[in-house]
């Protein structure tokens, strides 16, 4: 018998959320209830779940958290145990499918109003998505249900035994950003089943995973995993697997063995081949064509890349001569994005928030780290709901700076940031918090239309160096030559498909673009931009008000304004005709919306590489 579970919608479980989030364990003890006043149930599907059962749950979710130290104690590896223990008893206990545990709404009521002191003791001061069930593979409860629910196995005499074999951190490779292998169970107990069988001695497991999983993602387009049978799909990832660890003993051979070195440079250009061969080129257009070649001075950097978002700003340093050693988004969609055209890029999706150095100590010291962080909001919007989080997420950055500690730290906002009054505060405790940790700083606002990209399109930009290095930096100058029209850029894109009226479209379209707006993921779907952004491109000859699936052709009329095609949007973001992007239409024009251009990010990039190499 499956059981319907309470649901407490959004709207009611936001403001609970932000009131909890202040509130004492012991006080949060005190609002514990097994009911609440706003919570709903589905109509069909099952029975009600029972008020006893709910007691009877929570009594075995605390019993399991004070083995773990709760309400006064914890520490990573009691609380490693208290998930695998609380993944088994929620899946095995809650009598729940999985069309109601994929309800974001059944968390939010465990986690608020059932749950919320062993929710807020398992994740203090947690980002919204933990408790609030946004994204339900970080959610405190609902992540661990379905970790489970992908493991079982019912003929084993320790059902949730896999759970053991890989930690948290290897889960969310496989199910969180490799969507495309995680979302079958078939093929995440035969990935576990593989593993725990695979000879790793001498080997970096986590990279090795990694290697294994982006294999099987080669595959995913050919092989209907999920169509073959156990012992089958067994043979076949063991052979993938093994691949990948000869592959990890290769490169940890020493640079002198030349055979070993020979081998892995063919695998490398094979890789190189494979990426271009499947790649699916956007129209040729001038951009692509003039982009900076990466700097003749040999010497490289290492960086480190927040909220790297699509892979733009990461680009455009590594033209300018920094290598990533890690790359961290929280966006599932767009951490594919980067595999896609970067699968050598150590990808990490999750909220910076929650990253810290310790986890990945070769990030330590690194020459740069950079990143473009979500918008924030003047500070008459500090407390809001749509603020909380841009701000947390601002904070975590220059937390991660302080702790990181690179030569270099360049980060990328909106322009008031570095020129309202409004900002004042933020401004004032970034200062700070760089000078108590050694470092000299300049803020600078750049229009990216002054390095070559038909945009209007101004950037608020942070640098901050250590000594010496910050005597010898200087912000870029812009181009002499003014940049490509909107015109000239997507007018090959408009005349390819035979629209008649594309030859006096690329005549009228004689100005650089106003501002791509990306949008935000609360809002809506894809379209250019608030009122006064698509009357812009109105004058361009561009209908804003959403976006096309492809070029207008012969049957357009010609006295009709076509939509921008994803593809073409990122013509406008000046971005490389041979990157791809991962996601549906909305999902792949926000990640080119929010994107740096890549231009710009290597204009700044080379000024800060030219003081770190004086």
């Amino acid at each position: 018998m499956s059981f319907l579970y309470p649901r407490l919608l959004a709207e009611q479980a936001r403001p609970v959320f932000e009131e909890y989030r202040h509130l004492t364990i012991a006080e949060l003890t005190g609002r514990v209830a097994i009911a609440h006043e706003s919570a709903v149930y589905v109509a069909t599907g099952g029975d009600r779940v029972s008020a006893a059962r709910l007691q009877e749950l929570r009594a075995g979710v605390v019993d399991l958290a004070k083995h773990a130290g709760f309400p006064d104690d914890s520490d990573r590896a009691r609380n490693a145990d208290f998930d695998l223990r609380l993944a088994a008893l929620l899946h095995a206990e809650m009598g729940m499918v999985p069309a109601e545990a994929a309800s974001r709404d059944v968390w939010a009521f465990l986690a608020l109003v059932l749950l919320p002191d062993v929710a807020f003791w398992r994740y203090p001061q947690p980002p919204k998505d933990r408790i609030l069930g946004t994204d339900l593979t970080r959610h405190v409860f609902g992540r661990l249900w379905w970790r489970a629910q992908l493991v079982r196995s019912s003929d084993d005499p320790e059902p949730y035994g896999a759970l053991k074999i890989l930690g948290e951190a290897a889960f969310d490779q496989i199910y969180a950003r490799r969507a495309a292998l995680g979302g079958s169970p078939h093929m995440v107990r035969a990935i576990l089943r593989v593993w725990k069988d695979l000879d790793l001695s001498g080997l970096n497991e986590r990279e090795t995973l990694r290697d294994f999983l982006k294999r099987l993602l080669r595959l995913a387009p050919f092989v209907l995993f999920d169509g073959v049978e156990e012992h089958a799909l067994d043979h076949e990832l063991r052979a993938v697997a093994q691949e990948s660890v000869d592959a990890q003993r290769l490169s940890s051979q020493p640079a002198g063995d030349g055979a070993a070195q020979t081998e892995q440079g063919t695998a490398q250009s094979g890789v190189a081949d494979e990426r271009s061969a499947s790649a699916s080129p956007r129209e040729n257009t001038p951009i692509a064509q003039s982009a900076p070649a990466a700097s003749v001075d040999p010497r490289r950097f290492r960086s480190v890349e927040i909220c790297a978002g699509a892979g733009a700003q990461a680009l455009g340093l590594e033209r300018a001569g920094f290598d990533p050693v890690l790359l961290i988004d929280s966006k599932a969609d767009a951490c594919f994005t980067i595999d896609l055209n970067r699968p050598e890029w150590d990808v990490v999706c999750m909220d910076i928030v929650r990253f810290h150095p310790s986890m990945r100590p070769e990030t330590l010291g690194v020459d740069l780290i950079s990143g473009g962080l979500p918008r924030v909001k003047s500070s008459a919007t500090v407390g809001r709901a749509e603020d909380t989080e841009e701000r947390g997420v601002l904070r975590a950055a220059i937390g991660l700076a302080r702790d990181i500690n690179p030569k270099a730290v360049l980060l990328e906002n909106v322009p008031d940031l570095v020129e309202s009054p409004g900002f004042e505060a933020d401004r004032s405790w970034i200062e700070n918090e760089l000078r108590n940790a050694g470092y000299h700083w300049s803020w600078r606002v750049i229009n990216a239309a002054g390095f070559g990209v038909p945009q209007n399109r101004s950037s608020g930009f942070l640098v901050a160096l250590q000594d010496p290095y910050f005597s010898r930096f200087s912000w870029p100058a812009p181009d002499e030559l003014p940049p490509p029209t909107v015109g000239q850029v997507l007018g090959p894109s408009m005349s390819a498909y035979g629209w008649p009226g594309a030859e006096r479209w690329i005549k009228g379209a004689d100005r650089i673009a106003p501002a791509l707006v990306g949008g935000s993921d609360r809002r809506g779907g894809a379209d250019l931009g608030p009122t006064g952004t698509k009357k812009a491109w109105a004058a361009l000859g561009v209908n804003g008000n959403s976006l096309g699936d492809e070029p207008p052709g012969a049957d357009f009329p010609a006295d009709e304004q076509p939509k921008l095609t994803v593809d073409q949007a990122a013509l406008i973001q000046a971005i490389p005709q041979e990157w791809r992007f991962f996601g549906g239409k909305t999902s792949r024009y926000r990640q080119i919306g929010h994107a740096m251009p890549p231009p710009l990010a290597t204009a700044v990039g080379r000024a800060i590489a030219a003081a770190l190499r004086s």
